[in-house]
């Protein structure tokens, strides 16, 4: 399974979003620290549920963390995160 699934399903089973983008930025990224040839190495996650209403941003980024797990968060270089309700 690819990076770019294994980021999907988490978030899918973890959030049930109603709007969840996973979108592999690492061509943008060849020349810098961390590009890997062949990308899955710099991410940017468009994600909406409801289930982040309560939390502060610090909170939603620490949820999608966990939600990931530390293996697969050590084998991201680089994940932005847009989060909303």
């Amino acid at each position: 399974m690819s990076r770019t699934q294994e980021i999907r399903t988490a978030l899918e089973q973890a959030f049930k979003p109603q709007h969840l983008e996973v979108i592999d930025e690492s061509e943008q990224h060849r020349g810098h620290s961390g590009y890997m040839e062949g990308g899955e190495s710099h991410f940017r996650v468009v994600i909406r549920s409801p289930q982040f209403a309560p939390m502060s941003r610090i909170q939603r980024h620490r949820a999608i963390h966990s939600a990931l797990g530390p293996d697969l968060i050590g084998r991201i270089h680089a994940l932005a995160l847009d989060i909303q309700t």
